[in-house]
């Protein structure tokens, strides 16, 4: 009796934690955010499959399965469908296959919704298939950010084990592409990516690059990128931001054109994950803008970032303004969350997965 009153009571006081904190956040007029799923465990990126279920890669080791099974907003059923993992921080979905990543591995799980609908009874796990373990396998910055493009191709990032070096290894500091059982580089010269995604019309590649550290609570900033072809080189660890020469490498001459960020998001912000908006229930005007979840800064004298922006492009793929979307998690410097990936579900609502409450937001617009 005493051990069910004790956990009723932590239950209890967890819950009204959470909700003292989501009460902190601040949306623009006419939008509503609340508790998707709470009790994970450092959740990153996120996927949806066909019939609704919410894939979750927790860094700390597993991909678990969220489903929000009487349509009220809020998770009432999970079930873990992977465990033991190395960085598990991506995921992705195609054809209904199940993609998730470790630091140096792909696995898949071929038609995960169906599996989970024939084994619902069972506490098995299904079958993981390896795709690749050809990865480095370096935790620095080792932590994967998974998306499909449109033909089944597997993109994916590869960030450079260190603050700032070079490396022989051709996989370092890059954005690739799985195709057809070969690795092609989509971007060089990318210091830490984990957040990318193709233009709903344009279908480009946007990503976000996190700066160096250690010349500056306001140097370098951190980026936000375009591919517009494959192979561009931008700028690491010769260049930073637009106009910063490192002061290691700088002076090297490397031979290629450096391609400068289309934004700058501000010095140790720690860009995550990002997501076009290609839904239907925010504005209109709100349609092929970019949400980018901005992580926090770890080592600056004063905090900055921890909220989530958003970025309105042109017609060229250039930025016309960028504002605050959600903000709050930063109190005085007290750090209530760290928002860490948004993701556009089908019914236009957009989650945010917060890895350091172990939650995960929705933010609706009210007709």
């Amino acid at each position: 009796m005493i051990s069910i009153k004790l956990f009723l009571t932590i239950s209890i006081f967890f819950s009204c934690c959470v909700n003292a904190s989501i009460h902190k956040l601040i949306v623009p007029e006419g939008f509503k955010i609340s508790l998707f799923a709470e009790g994970l465990n450092r959740p990153r990126q996120m996927a949806e499959g066909k019939e609704g279920t919410i894939f979750v890669a927790e860094r700390d080791g597993n991909i678990i399965a969220l489903s929000d099974t009487d349509n009220n907003g809020q998770v009432d059923s999970r079930r873990l469908i992977a465990k033991d993992l190395t960085l598990s921080t991506g995921v992705s979905i195609f054809n209904g296959d199940l993609y998730f990543s470790e630091v140096s591995k792909i696995w898949k799980i071929e038609d995960i919704e169906n599996w989970l609908n024939i084994n619902e009874a069972n506490s098995k796990f299904p079958e993981k298939i390896l795709i690749t373990s050809d990865l480095p396998s370096d935790t620095w910055h080792g932590w994967k950010w998974l998306k499909h493009d449109d033909q089944g191709r597997l993109y994916l990032n590869v960030g450079a084990p260190c603050n700032i070096c070079l490396s022989e290894n051709s996989q370092y500091a890059t954005i690739l592409r799985f195709n057809n059982g070969a690795w092609e580089h989509v971007a060089k010269g990318v210091r830490n990516s984990v957040g990318f995604d193709f233009h709903p019309e344009s279908r480009k590649l946007f990503f976000t690059d996190n700066g160096r550290d250690w010349l500056g609570d306001d140097s370098p900033s951190c980026e936000l990128n375009r591919v517009d072809f494959d192979g561009q080189f931008f700028g690491y660890p010769y260049k930073h931001a637009k106009t910063i020469k490192d002061p290691n490498f700088g002076n090297d001459n490397p031979g290629y054109d450096f391609i400068d960020p289309i934004f700058e998001l501000g010095a140790h912000v720690a860009p995550t994950g990002i997501a076009f908006y290609n839904g239907s229930m925010f504005p209109s005007e709100m349609k092929n803008n970019l949400f980018i979840a901005l992580h926090g800064s770890w080592n600056r004298s004063k905090k900055v970032g921890y909220k989530v922006i958003r970025v309105a492009l042109d017609e060229d793929g250039n930025v016309i303004s960028s504002n605050d979307f959600i903000s709050g998690w930063l109190q005085n410097e007290k750090v209530l969350g760290r928002p860490s990936a948004p993701f556009v579900l089908k019914d236009g609502s957009i989650l945010i997965s917060d890895d350091k409450a172990n939650l995960i937001y929705r933010v609706v617009h009210k007709m």
